[in-house]
């Protein structure tokens, strides 16, 4: 088999190995999966796993050797001749309660690896479905935006070689900028974006955000008040918490405002 394309969680999750281990395949089948097994620790220790249970649920039904039964043998061990039991009363309802709870335990634990199949499909649904929503959320908001004649749009672009950019849609009459960053990496540990409002001369930043890790939201789209006279716009990258002065070779974007 390739194991360029072998895939172990897939292979486990099919059911395969619960019909291996009931002995139910083909001499064929059940050498193919032999050779799997033995090149794959996980799935020889899956298969330990299934054996295990299927022995602690067929413990309760399989079939016991009767104290008369050990006297016979007992006495006959003792005697010259050949040992004879008398097996027109073997147990054979508890041999074919046995072998029934084999199979009901096979199908408890496909039933069960199957279930797990179906919740992790729906988990991953979800996920796929709340994405879906987030997206059509930055639409709405991004299209709500680019409506209002009264914004003033200001691009960012990148800076001391780091491949970034973003965009300011500047509200004046509300005071407030919104803040499109999706074009900016993520952070790393312990850093955090900052924003500027500046005046060019003399060069004057004023911090009005800094973009909290774990005040982020999903939309990477921020609304912050704004109530400066600004001649540009720019966004370094600093320690938690923010500082009180731009470091200018963490300057990632920077753009000028239009009047």
């Amino acid at each position: 088999m390739d194991n360029t394309t072998f895939n172990i969680k897939e292979y486990i999750d099919s059911g395969v190995l619960e019909l291996y281990v009931a002995g139910v395949l083909s001499e064929k089948e059940n050498q193919e999966i032999a050779n799997i097994v033995a090149q794959h620790k996980e799935i020889e220790l899956e298969v330990v796993t299934i054996e295990s249970k299927i022995i602690k649920l067929t413990q309760l039904t399989s079939p016991v050797t009767s104290t008369n039964t050990f006297s016979k043998i007992t006495t006959q061990i003792n005697e010259p001749g050949v040992i004879q039991l008398d097996t027109s009363k073997t147990n054979w309802l508890a041999y074919s309660g046995w072998a029934a709870s084999i199979i009901l335990a096979i199908g408890f634990i496909y039933q069960f690896n199957q279930n797990n199949i179906l919740e992790n499909s729906v988990i991953e649904t979800t996920i796929v479905n709340q994405d879906l929503e987030d997206q059509l959320n930055d639409i709405q908001k991004i299209e709500t935006i680019l409506r209002d004649q009264n914004l003033t749009t200001v691009a960012l672009n990148s800076q001391n070689n780091f491949n970034a950019h973003a965009k300011v849609y500047w509200d004046k009459n509300q005071q407030k900028v919104h803040l499109d960053i999706k074009g900016l990496p993520e952070p790393p540990e312990g850093k955090v974006y900052q924003v500027w409002s500046l005046t060019l001369d003399p060069l004057t930043p004023t911090s009005i955000a800094v973009l909290d890790r774990s005040g982020e939201n999903n939309s990477k789209i921020y609304t912050i008040d704004n109530p400066n006279v600004s001649e540009a716009f720019g966004i370094t990258l600093e320690p938690e918490g923010g500082s009180a002065s731009p470091t200018m070779n963490q300057l990632h974007v920077l753009g000028i405002a239009k009047t």
